[in-house]
């Protein structure tokens, strides 16, 4: 390198040095009295090699703190800034919501539409299904990622739109008649990102790239709807692993879009949040729409508006909503009365973003928030139903393969040491059978009754006049009523 070169080089390295080193100063001296409580909270992700969590804290459109806690990349060193990109899982489904909110706006739909207007080779359930079912998780449709764990599809498996929409409508039945109940199911705003396509004539990341990140300047913000699409600034997320420290990687690869997918970062969700007082994209009366929170047949409200929940937090209305996915945690978190929000994005998956939004928000609110007091009611977790006796015979009888038409997957379940066990799952979903290694174990809860504890599946098992074991029906959380038959 000639002297001349080496004089520019070494003048450009200062000047970067100085203006990076100012930059870091002039933010310091900025920093609200806050900033120390704040820090403090995140203060367990700063530890060499830890993931960590993004946040930013806006009032009154201006972001007031904003920070990295931990590294966005533990291989190779790099630190999360307020620029790095998270998959943000459920807090998605708002973009998909305001999608399907903009074509209504466009006169292209309503959402009191039946479902199978937009997509007739959906089943017919004997009750209309509305969009707006769908929005507001009354549906009754079984979650489709419960469906695929329980068919053995791990989440590091490559998944489609194909994938999701055939395992819903497979499905014969549901789990409550629409509008009686209401269940969060990823069901519901997987087809909606479909209904957008099949409307619009354009996909959902198509559809909102065009409709509400542009608009929005969110340049960071993206669907990941292709596992092997490079994303700038991505953190990657991670586990921590249950013996022996460290993490590990935890990526899902995932394509399908509408209930996540989204990648974006503490700043662009700001913009984002800015819209519902600038009501620059859709106007106010979208907005309210948005919302709105979903009642029952019945009449009764809801806490769930259109991929948003509508609540109190200590005293005020927030509007809110996390998410959840792989190794990847996300929490936006407004007071609409205070035109104050949070976001804190993870990408380590026991980060609890949720916690730690609301321990940001009650130190820069604490004068206007109401004391809770918690009791020892608040500290107690579910009740678990024990352990019954079930003699070996009984077992025995219960040992043997199940098959599920509408999952398209056989179960084989085994007696290991005087308990029983699910050890295997051989599921069909990609057109060629793929077996999957399970030891779940399946705890006696009452007469042919059983609970895979760690997985919160029970299987209720059916039999014969004779007393042959029949088959039986699981259900988990947001997918329940599913029959097995024994082969």
């Amino acid at each position: 390198m000639s002297a001349l070169k080496k004089i520019y080089a070494s003048s450009i390295a200062i000047w970067l040095f100085l203006t990076t080193a100012g930059t870091q100063r002039s933010a310091a001296a900025d920093d609200p009295p806050e900033a120390k409580q704040v820090d403090a909270i995140f203060a367990d992700l700063t530890k060499p090699g830890s993931p960590g969590c993004a946040l930013a804290v806006a009032r009154n459109a201006k972001i007031i703190y904003e920070k990295g806690y931990g590294l966005a990349n533990i291989e190779e060193d790099v630190a999360i800034t307020p620029r790095s990109v998270f998959d943000i899982g459920s807090t998605s489904k708002q973009f998909t919501a305001s999608s399907i909110l903009l074509l209504e706006k466009q006169g292209k739909l309503s959402v009191n539409d039946d479902v199978r207007k937009y997509i007739p080779e959906f089943p017919d359930y004997g009750h209309k299904i509305t969009i707006l079912h769908l929005l507001n998780h009354t549906s009754g449709l079984r979650d489709y990622l419960a469906l695929f764990e329980l068919a053995g599809v791990n989440i590091d498996s490559v998944t489609t739109d194909e994938d999701a929409f055939a395992i819903i409508t497979r499905q014969k039945s549901l789990n409550f008649d629409p509008g009686t109940e209401w269940l969060y199911s990823n069901s519901g705003f997987f087809l909606l990102s479909i209904i957008v396509k099949r409307v619009s004539g354009k996909s959902l990341p198509e559809f909102a790239a065009e409709n509400i990140f542009s608009p929005l300047e969110m340049e960071a913000t993206v669907y990941r709807d292709d596992h092997t699409r490079i994303v700038p600034n991505r953190a990657l997320a991670y586990d921590p692993k249950e013996k022996g420290g460290g993490f590990s990687l935890d990526i899902s690869y995932f394509e399908q879009t509408g209930d996540g997918a989204v990648h974006t970062s503490v700043e662009d969700l700001l913009k984002w949040d800015e819209n519902f007082y600038s009501a620059k994209v859709g106007g106010p009366a979208f907005l309210a729409e948005l919302q709105e929170p979903g009642k029952l047949n019945d009449g009764k409200s809801l806490d769930y508006a259109k991929g948003l929940f509508v609540h109190n937090y200590r005293g005020l209305p927030i509007v809110e909503h996390g998410g959840s996915w792989g190794g990847y945690r996300a929490q936006l978190l407004r007071f609409p009365g205070q035109h104050f929000s949070v976001v804190c994005l993870c990408n380590l998956a026991n980060a609890n973003p949720e916690k730690r939004a609301e321990k940001v928000a009650d130190i820069f609110l604490a004068s206007e928030m109401k004391q809770v007091k918690e009791t020892a009611k608040d500290r107690e977790g579910p009740a678990k139903k024990e352990t019954v006796p079930v003699s070996a015979d009984v077992l025995a009888q219960l040992a043997g393969d199940y098959s599920s038409d509408e999952l398209f997957v056989t179960y084989t379940l085994a007696v290991e040491n005087g308990k029983l066990f699910l050890t295997k799952i051989r599921n069909g979903l990609s057109g060629g059978f793929l077996q999957s290694t399970r030891h779940w174990e399946l705890r006696p809860t009452g007469k042919d009754q059983f609970r895979a504890d760690d997985e919160g599946i029970t299987l209720a098992f059916s039999r014969r006049e004779k007393g042959e074991v029949k088959g039986f029906v699981l259900g988990v959380g947001r997918s329940s009523g599913i029959p097995f038959e024994r082969k």
